[in-house]
């Protein structure tokens, strides 16, 4: 049987740091608050808020994990004072996200549901961990058969790779548990949506049907009707949410080093900044 072939993108971040600043600085003046723009001595600094955006983008972008390193070799600013100035941006990343959402038309696509880890520490350490104690805890990472201590992350992905939506939950949450709030806060037009063996149940497909939306899952491999039930392509075009997790790791949303929830939220927002701003600048040129 022949099925169409989807346009997919790359999302490598092809753009020079100049063209890069440029597009940071017209977003700074379209969508940053008077709080941020007109805020105590800001006429003092040394570097500008949009500079400071596209560094932390162009950080993203060259999978540099640690933010000390790159302000001790690529910008003129401590690490302490860098740190306090990307926090306050915090509010026009998330901003700027969803202006680019409302500008992208996914209508007609297919979405795709699935979940990333998101470790803070090292998987001898699980039960000695105490970073983020009342928001972490310990979960599964089925890929690579081990447990890990931290967050998971779970989003909402067009077929060509736009991420529409996230929400971060402790380690152990199942990912259905999250579908029904992920897709209430994102409210995407499209009514298809795909994912992986860990959403089936009926109670799921019930409550996703009444909000008007299908939700298609393989079988598992011992339940009744599974090689008829499972359709090939859907299940070659579900896997492709796979790639673009691994570019995400790559723009580090799985390498996260933040010690505060503010640096960790900023963060996360910055690598899906990155990622969704190569997939606009190589969808629309």
């Amino acid at each position: 049987m022949n099925y169409p072939k989807l346009k997919r993108f790359s999302h490598h971040l092809q753009v020079s740091f100049s063209r890069l600043n440029i597009i940071c600085r017209t977003w700074y003046k379209l969508y940053a608050s008077d709080e941020i723009k007109h805020r105590r001595n800001i006429a003092q600094c040394k570097v500008s808020d949009s500079s400071i955006l596209a560094m932390l983008i162009w950080q993203a972008s060259l999978g540099i994990e640690s933010q000390r390193r790159f302000c001790e070799h690529l910008v003129n600013l401590s690490h302490s004072r860098f740190n306090r100035r990307t926090r306050m941006l915090l509010p026009l990343i998330y901003r700027i996200r969803h202006v680019l959402n409302e500008e992208v038309d996914l209508s007609g696509d297919i979405l795709i549901i699935d979940s990333f880890p998101v470790p803070v520490c090292r998987p001898v350490r699980n039960c000695q961990a105490k970073i983020f104690s009342d928001y972490a805890n310990i979960g599964y990472k089925a890929t690579k058969k081990t447990f890990y201590y931290g967050f998971k992350v779970h989003a909402i992905v067009s077929d060509d790779g736009y991420l529409l939506d996230y929400a971060i939950t402790k380690a152990s949450v199942n990912d259905a548990r999250e579908t029904i709030e992920l897709l209430v806060n994102a409210q995407p037009k499209n009514r298809y949506l795909l994912g992986d063996e860990g959403y089936v149940g009926k109670d799921l497909h019930h409550q996703l049907k009444k909000m008007g939306y299908i939700l298609w899952t393989p079988y598992r491999k011992n339940m009744k009707n599974a090689k008829k039930h499972n359709n090939h392509y859907l299940m070659a075009l579900r896997r492709t949410i796979e790639s673009d997790f691994s570019l995400l790791t790559y723009y580090n949303a799985e390498n996260n080093r933040a010690r505060s929830l503010t640096g960790f939220q900023e963060r996360l927002e910055v690598a899906i900044l990155a990622y969704n701003m190569a997939y606009c600048l190589e969808r629309f040129n």
